[in-house]
């Protein structure tokens, strides 16, 4: 069986992954409508290549290619595209995956959809006001949701606690 990280690897091997940084997917779903809409012009000025492959394009970055991988500090992740607070630092932890993994979300943050795609049925997650494809969410988390949301680097933005 194909998982994501055999996709993963299989496209970092490839130039064009290496040069984009990023594993395409599929396109957001059109039929939803977000607080915070553009046109697709405008989201590709607004976010870099990498973000809009990732956020609008729901690409995957490569395992490990996050900086917020080994942020540790106290403070908030949001979403890079509309800037909505998503996860405290709080609820982070390392799940060994490469991915920036979460346990919960803040309050009415991020929204989720059924994800089919390369014949797998996973839990795509998203930022409920923008839209904006974050990761997925699986079910292997720790205590006390038992979720991971497994989440791009590149679809989120972290801004530390003020001291």
């Amino acid at each position: 069986m194909t998982t994501r990280r055999h996709l993963i690897l299989g496209a970092a091997s490839s130039a064009a992954a290496l040069y984009a940084g990023v594993f395409q997917l599929r396109a957001t779903a059109a039929t939803e409508t977000f607080e915070v809409s553009y046109t697709d012009a405008e989201w590709r000025a607004r976010l870099s290549p990498q973000q809009y492959a990732v956020l609008r394009q729901e690409g995957t970055e490569p395992a490990g290619s996050s900086p917020l991988n080994k942020e540790h500090r106290s403070g908030t992740f949001s979403c890079a595209a509309c800037a909505l607070p998503l996860f405290a630092s709080t609820t982070k932890f390392d799940s060994g995956t490469g991915w920036p993994s979460f346990w919960k979300p803040l309050d009415k943050a991020v929204a989720t959809r059924q994800d089919r795609s390369f014949g797998m049925v996973r839990t795509e997650a998203h930022c409920r006001r923008c839209g904006g494809h974050l990761g997925h969410v699986f079910d292997d988390g720790p205590p006390p949701t038992g979720l991971r949301y497994c989440m791009n680097g590149l679809s989120l933005s972290f801004a530390p606690t003020p001291a």
